[in-house]
């Protein structure tokens, strides 16, 4: 059962605010805005405990001066109540941009309820930040975005998802059986074999209907140690690359010697708000793959001391995949 704390709101009689001119709807708003802000302040249980301190006490210092907004101008008074309202609807807002941008790291169950289902399918994301997570047979999953590949792909992506990604390597496996990198990505034993295992564990963790599958860029051949070329594939759980976990590349080449123009072959170009958010999360004190093709032997890697790292092929390390989930 979820427990709601009890924040003590002033709430002004009728007779502690201002008169206000039945010509000026200004101060009909400000008058139905405090009293609204003064009654609940909307959904704070989305709110973290540090921000729902902050918003009380806010609008209690509201409340406490009414008498002295009413001796301030009409355009003073004005300014005011438009603050208010720009707060409320900031910490208010139900969509991916906004919950992409606060991290609260909160114990969502051991599984996905139907409300959070339906939260996930119309967007609104109810109650869910980045850093959340749910513990499933024994699994940590934490959010790492919202609606991260909404759009994307050679055919567009147009549901909305979350994006999740366990807290642990999930086992430790090979990129390939020897330190070669040849198909890149997708010509790796990772990709053919080696990932079957995180697939099953999770889409029995979630259940299969609710891993999103999207259309995603992949390499598919090397070059002089580098990937040369890339198709579009269906795609439902992969290893990160380097701009996910970093937000930039450090060991992935993207052309030869004497080529000008660079292909990353990928569409996953931007930082999980996971890791921007809370850096701690890339490091979890053991080494992991990354899809990204380094060298004609290696690909990169997270080291378990947090650095970027690559390593030969044959290497067994962590399979710590990235995936979305939704209705």
């Amino acid at each position: 059962m979820t427990t709601t704390t009890n924040y003590n709101l002033k709430k002004p009689a009728q007779s502690d605010f201002y008169n206000i001119d039945d010509q000026n709807d200004n101060m009909d708003i400000i008058d139905a805005e405090l009293k609204k802000h003064a009654d609940g302040i909307g959904d704070t249980t989305e709110l973290d405990t540090t921000d729902k301190d902050s918003l009380v006490k806010a609008v209690n210092e509201v409340v406490s001066n009414i008498g002295v907004l009413n001796t301030l101008e009409t355009d003073v008074r004005t300014s005011i109540v438009n603050a208010i309202n720009n707060l409320y609807a900031q910490v208010n807002a139900r969509n991916a941009g906004s919950h992409n941008a606060i991290y609260r790291g909160k114990n969502l169950g051991t599984s996905v309820t139907a409300e959070q289902w339906a939260s996930i399918q119309n967007g609104t994301f109810l109650d869910m930040y980045i850093g959340d997570y749910w513990v499933i047979n024994g699994r940590t999953y934490r959010i790492a975005a919202f609606d991260y590949w909404l759009n994307h792909g050679d055919t567009a992506c147009n549901v909305h998802h979350i994006v999740i990604v366990p807290d642990a390597a999930l086992y430790s496996a090979k990129m390939n059986d020897s330190n070669v990198t040849t198909g890149g990505y997708v010509g790796s034993k990772m990709y053919t074999t080696y990932l079957a295992d995180a697939k099953t564990t999770i889409k029995g963790d979630f259940g299969a209907a609710h891993i999103l599958v999207h259309r995603e860029y992949l390499t598919n051949a090397i070059t002089n140690g580098y990937a040369s070329a890339g198709a579009w594939y269906d795609s439902d759980i992969e290893l990160m690359n380097e701009a996910m976990v970093y937000g930039t590349d450090f060991f992935t080449p993207h052309n030869s010697l004497g080529e000008t123009i660079p292909n990353t072959h990928t569409i996953d170009t931007s930082q999980l708000p996971l890791f921007a958010l809370d850096h701690s999360r890339i490091c979890n004190r053991s080494d992991w793959w990354l899809r990204d093709v380094v060298s004609a032997a290696g690909f990169a890697s997270v080291g378990g001391h947090g650095g970027c790292d690559y390593d030969g092929a044959s290497l067994s390390l962590g399979v710590r995949p990235a995936f979305g989930i939704t209705a």
